[in-house]
């Protein structure tokens, strides 16, 4: 099922991500260059079959190695500290991060061999 994810995807367009960055408590500057920066993510299996997920940009480059179902400490690309968990769900990629009472949740989708990273919240 990981399988269809595998490749590598160039961001065509975000919606409301500036406002997501916001609810998140991104600072200006960040959010500035967060909301011109169109990353791709590459998304590939490792020889023991974890998941590596990279987004890659000119601004930044943020790299996590995961197996579905096991919770990890990330950092992300806005350097917050969390405790990811990814999983499947309806033939999406889920990434739940909690950090300090908080909580997000990014659902990746392929659809017609076309992504989106279809519902963000904060």
């Amino acid at each position: 099922m990981v399988d269809k994810f595998v490749g590598t995807w160039k961001m065509i367009s975000s919606e409301n991500f500036d406002d997501y960055m916001k609810a998140l408590g991104v600072g200006f500057a960040t959010r500035q260059v967060g909301n011109r920066t169109k990353p791709s993510l590459i998304i590939n299996m490792d020889d023991q079959g974890m998941i590596c997920l990279k987004s890659q940009s000119t601004f930044k480059t943020v790299e996590v190695k995961f197996n579905l179902n096991e919770p990890f400490e990330e950092t992300t690309a806005d350097d917050r500290k969390t405790m990811t968990v990814f999983s499947l769900e309806n033939c999406k990629l889920v990434q739940n991060q909690k950090w300090d009472g908080k909580e997000t949740t990014i659902e990746r989708e392929v659809t017609d061999f076309i992504p989106s990273c279809c519902h963000i919240s904060p």
